[in-house]
This record gives C-alpha cells, structure tokens and sequence, in this order.
C-alpha cells in the first residue's frame, strides 16, 4: 500500500537551536499512530511544520505523493491534511450544530450563507448531524457549547476536524485539560473515526496511546528515537531513558 501523507528530513532550527532534526515518518490509510515524547521533544512544533504554521529550514511534506512543502495552511486542508489543537479554539455563544455547519460551508466555499440558514440546505443538515453523531454529540447540538463539559468541547474539536473531510487527521492532545473521568469520551469519539482516515495522535495519557495506537513514534531532542509496535516501545532502552521511565517499568511488572 503506497503512503498517503509523507514527512522527508524536516528540519527547523530557532537561533542555532535544531528543534526538529531531519524527521522523516509515513502514513497509510487507517493508520492509528501516537507520536509521544517528554515536553520540549518539538511534538507542537513537528505538527506546525506539517500543517504549514511555520516554515521549515529544510524537508518536504508530501500528501499521496503531492509535495504540498509550499502550500499555505487553507491549502494544506483543501489537500486533506486537517489538525485539531491542544486549546479548544470554539465560540462560547455558538451551538455545535452551528460549528460543524460552519464548517461544512467553509469547506465547500458557502460559509456566507451563515447570514441566512443552513436550515434550508438539506445535505449540510444530513452531514452536520451525521458528524455529531458519530461524536456522541446530537443531545447537545442546540446548546451554547458555553454550557457544556470541556470533554465535549474537545469532542466538537474532533467534529469540526471531520467536518472538513480529511484524509490524515493530526491530533494534537484531544485529552488535554480533560478530567481523567471523561477519557472515555475522547477514547469512544476516536473508535468511531472512519477505518480510512488515518489518524497521528500527539498525547500525553499514556493508558490512552496504548489503548489508540497500533504505531508509537517516539521523539526526544527534535529527532525520532523510535518507531514501531506499542510493545515494543516499552522494551526500548533509550525510550525508557528518555521518556517513559516508571510507566515502562510498572508495564513489565504488570
């Protein structure tokens, strides 16, 4: 199976300093890949190069074998790259009905008919609530998401991210600020993502990456130490060193 997403010897570097080291990675339809790390491995960073927030010194980006290295962010969407983002980045006063069909109409270069109702557009009300309900989401579409958890506004991130249709969805911690109580809700949302899509997950949860992954990339220091099986990656002597620690430790125990 040939790739669909593609990362060539990406390299950044700010003031002398390499934050990102000749990464290189590939995806394929269905993939289910977490890419960990300790703070300050360059995770954010990778993903903002990827996604075209910053400009790397050197290293390509490819989607199904475009080089979209010179694509602005919109573009890079329009290719099928699409990310969440560790801050939810949603309005309070608006519904998640009216954030997905925002979405949608962006997509399809329509979000002017906000002013009027995407209530009289048939397929954009079939798709928005298709989406919501594959993210568990339909009780709440007609509330301000101002009055509703901050688990299920994390969800809304990964509704809007669908809603754009993407090919390779990049998330970038979908548990963060989340109480530990209300994982399930991201682990449920992420089980009903398309078989297709293929999905690279930034986290932080470690219970959670080995219940998500089939693929674990580990990065330290800007440069990819390991990539392989969930297995695996707790047997690696300088994945133990450098980030897992007592997690691995108490793993083997178990």
């Amino acid at each position: 199976m040939s790739a669909i997403f593609q990362v060539d010897r990406l390299k950044k570097s700010f003031g002398g300093l390499d934050v990102t080291r000749d990464v290189s990675l590939s995806m394929e339809k269905g993939d289910r890949i977490a890419l960990i790390g300790p703070n300050g491995a360059g995770k954010t960073t990778f993903v903002n190069l990827v996604t075209g927030h910053l400009r790397p010194n050197s290293g390509r980006v490819l989607m199904g074998g475009e080089d979209i290295s010179r694509f602005n962010p919109m573009k890079r969407v329009r290719a099928g790259l699409v990310r969440s983002f560790q801050v939810t980045r949603v309005f309070a006063e608006m519904t998640p009905e009216e954030h997905v069909a925002l979405a949608i109409l962006q997509r399809e270069g329509k979000s002017g008919r906000m002013a009027g109702s995407y209530h009289a557009l048939p397929e954009v009300m079939r798709e928005t609530r298709a989406i919501l309900e594959t993210l568990n989401l339909v009780a709440l579409a007609g509330i301000p998401v101002s009055e509703i958890a901050y688990g299920q506004q994390r969800l809304l991130e990964i509704a809007l991210a669908m809603a754009l249709r993407p090919k390779v969805l990049l998330l970038d911690e979908p548990a963060a600020g989340v109480p530990h109580s209300d994982t399930y809700l991201i682990e449920n949302a992420l089980k009903q993502l398309p078989d297709d899509l293929a999905v690279l997950m930034i986290e932080h949860d470690m219970d959670l990456v080995f219940r998500f992954a089939k693929r674990v990339i580990v990065l330290a220091a800007g440069e990819i130490i390991f990539d392989g099986s969930p297995r695996d990656v707790t047997q690696d002597a300088r994945v133990r060193e450098a980030y897992l620690g007592s997690y691995a430790h108490a793993s083997s125990a178990a």
